[in-house]
């Protein structure tokens, strides 16, 4: 992966009845991530309305190379995906995606 633009998209499904937690321990990580790491320029988390326990996850960062090295060995993030073990079902699926055609 190059140092380009890149969108990350994550696709998961939340165990029945953990769905608060989940949506609390990505609030507060989101909220670090945006504090201590300017390399990241946006992160939407999306339920999908016919089931909540699957989430659509659009991360924008300035190259996946840092998204996949530096920010996945920060604290905070290690700190989530431990207790996101608690509250995931199944594996998350990670996708990276290049802009091709610039919108205003």
């Amino acid at each position: 992966m190059n140092n380009n633009p890149v969108t990350v998209v994550i696709t998961c499904s939340i165990q029945p009845g953990k769905v608060d937690m989940a949506r609390q321990a990505l609030e507060e990580n989101i909220k670090m991530v945006m504090y201590k790491e300017p390399a990241c320029h946006g992160i939407r988390v999306h339920d999908d309305p016919k089931n909540p326990q699957r989430l659509l996850i659009i991360e924008y960062w300035d190259s996946a190379a840092i998204f996949t090295g530096p920010h996945m060995q920060t604290p905070h993030m290690q700190t989530f995906l431990k207790t996101a073990e608690q509250f995931l079902d199944g594996t998350a699926e990670f996708g990276f995606w290049r802009e091709i055609i610039v919108g205003n």
